[in-house]
């Protein structure tokens, strides 16, 4: 289980807050959101594992084309639950997984040049099925299949709305293998449905268990108990620091497995509580800016400014207790690290998160921390679910709707009317 340490940021209003739990959790269950619910669907597990099972042996690369919420999370869960250097290893046993976020060309062209398209399986993400970069992207390597004498039906996946879209339409007319975006569920919020789970299970890891920690924050998000609902706590915290001027959130996790977790955050902050208007449409342009970090790498590129620039920034530490290894720093003859000795990479580490923390409490500079015990398929579901309720709460504390992006959809709609 998580645990939370609220004590370098309390803020005097924080426990008068506890009475806003209940009406909250109505106003989100009201809005029909199904981020929490999904993680209840035994027949999206099984159709995911059944899937993967029927191709076992079959791929030697998976490459997801989609981009934003449609990729960070799998980008993620690739990150946190496997080894640093998957793709690389020899001796395999899971197919290698590739995540095309962009459009870059060196990119798509690049990735060409490590794949064997007749051993690949492109899992094409959209849930519109109107994305420009995923359809882009599908176009591409639609072609190249085809050049090969490829059968689409055996390389190609969609992960769409279950009713309407243009890859929809080509599921149904091609009978090309589908999973379903449940409509009320947004790609920022989509991680624990098969846009992640499907790429994880195909890479060998246990999605039952990713379910499993997620449900164990939910119970958390539900308590009527501010000391319980963690997700309640920081969000609490998060808006009432917000009102101090502190617009920045920095999540800042001391573990190399857990970098891209803090990417998946920024985006599910960002477009989830950056919004122009409020829920009574009164202009507010609210919001709080997501700044990802990783210990101890950027001890060495912004803690400068964090402990001596602007106090307007609210940190949330990621603390691990076991890291799946340690070794032992060897002392050398010239004695040049006298206090190394006896210190090993878990304890360096440890004391390096420890001293950050102290200097930036010592300069005023509000902070939480998360500890995990280790990085799992249960320690992420559970971090998933934690800030995904998180961002919940705190798009009801700031009165607007958590769950749309005007904004995204307005450069999007730009974007169309400039290329025609």
């Amino acid at each position: 289980m998580i645990k939370l340490d609220i004590s370098n940021a309390l803020t005097e209003n924080l426990k008068k807050q506890h009475k806003r739990i209940g009406l909250y959790l109505d106003n989100i269950d009201q809005k029909g959101q199904g981020f929490y619910t999904v993680i209840d669907d035994e027949n999206m597990v099984n159709e995911i594992l059944k899937f993967t099972e029927n191709v076992k042996g079959k791929y030697e690369d998976i490459v997801v084309l989609g981009i934003g919420g449609s990729a960070l999370g799998t980008i993620c869960l690739q990150q946190s639950l496997k080894h640093l250097y998957e793709n690389e290893l020899k001796m395999r046993t899971w197919p290698k997984l590739h995540v095309l976020d962009n459009i870059d060309p060196l990119l798509i062209k690049q990735i060409q040049d490590v794949i064997n398209i007749e051993k690949t399986l492109f899992i094409t993400i959209s849930k519109s099925g109107g994305t420009p970069e995923t359809l882009a992207q599908y176009s591409y390597f639609r072609s190249i299949v085809e050049k090969n004498n490829l059968d689409i039906k055996n390389h190609f996946v969609f992960i769409t709305d279950a009713k309407k879209g243009f890859f929809r339409k080509v599921s149904n007319d091609e009978n090309v293998v589908s999973f379903e975006v449940p409509e009320n569920i947004g790609g920022r919020f989509s991680v624990l449905t098969p846009v992640g789970l499907l790429p994880a299970a195909l890479i060998g890891l246990d999605i039952k268990k990713l379910l499993k920690g997620a449900k164990a924050s939910r119970d958390l998000f539900y308590s009527d108990s501010i000391d319980k609902n963690f997700p309640f706590q920081i969000a609490a915290i998060q808006y009432l620091l917000g009102l101090e001027g502190k617009s920045m959130t920095v999540l800042m996790p001391y573990s190399q497995k857990l970098i891209r977790f803090a990417d998946w955050y920024r985006q599910l902050l960002a477009e989830s509580i950056g919004k122009a208007k409020d829920n009574n449409g009164n202009t507010v342009n609210v919001g709080l800016t997501p700044i990802n970090a990783l210990g101890v790498t950027d001890q060495h590129s912004q803690s400068q400014l964090y402990n001596e620039g602007p106090n307007d920034k609210f940190f949330i530490f990621i603390k691990v207790n076991n890291f799946g290894a340690d070794e032992e720093i060897p002392m050398l003859n010239d004695n040049s690290a006298k206090y190394l000795k006896g210190v090993s990479f878990k304890k360096l580490m440890h004391t390096e998160q420890e001293g950050t923390i102290k200097a930036l409490t010592k300069n005023g500079r509000p902070n939480i921390i998360l500890t995990i015990d280790n990085v799992n398929e249960e320690t992420i579901g559970e971090l998933f679910m934690l800030f995904e309720c998180a961002t919940a709460f705190l798009g009801e504390f700031f009165n607007i709707n958590t769950f749309d992006q005007p904004g995204v959809e307005l450069s999007k709609n730009i974007t169309k009317e400039l290329l025609t």
